[in-house]
């Protein structure tokens, strides 16, 4: 019974797109082949080149690696794990954001970072800290608002700058630091 009434609907179906199309200029029912009758069964016409199936498997067993995330000049994430190695243990002066996803003025300060860690690539390391993942970070450095971005020289902290600010001010900020 069920296969008796998606048979009916598949006729309607292909009825009903006729009319559809009866009317476009492109459109004639002879053009017009829908599938009757076969429901959900699987249909063995309907398979890929041997090339494409050769490639999706090679691309599954691939072993390449995206590096995009370590590129000079962008800002990178710095977790509880990596914060000595990456922010204390640093040789040259480190910008550090903190900030949470559900903050917006984080939000709008974000691309003035990122301009930033591309201007200072070499000079400075740009490095953001999630406060909601990295509490212990935040609470070390009395962070209370975000967003809050930190300058770091020698594995110390500098200076501060509290709110989503100008990107002269952490330009300002910034050169203070940098070495000629």
């Amino acid at each position: 019974m069920a296969l008796q009434a998606s048979m009916n609907m598949s006729a309607m179906s292909t009825a009903r797109a006729g009319v559809l199309c009866s009317n476009h200029v492109a459109c004639s029912k002879e053009k017009l082949k829908l599938p009757t009758g076969r429901g959900l069964r699987r249909s063995s016409s309907l398979s890929f080149p041997s090339s494409l199936q050769t490639s999706v498997k090679n691309h599954r067993k691939s072993s390449i690696v995206c590096k995009a995330r370590e590129a000079v000049g962008v800002v990178k994430v710095v977790t509880d794990s990596s914060w000595d190695s990456l922010v204390i243990g640093c040789e040259i002066p480190v910008l550090v954001e903190f900030w949470a996803p559900w903050c917006g003025p984080c939000r709008m300060i974000t691309p003035v970072i990122d301009e930033l860690a591309a201007e200072y690539a070499g000079k400075i390391a740009c490095y953001k800290v999630n406060t909601d993942d990295c509490p212990n970070i935040a609470s070390k450095y009395a962070i209370r608002s975000i967003p809050t971005v930190l300058m770091f020289k020698n594995g110390e902290k500098k200076e501060g700058v509290i709110g989503a600010v100008p990107k002269s001010t952490l330009a300002a900020t910034i050169e203070k630091y940098v070495e000629a």
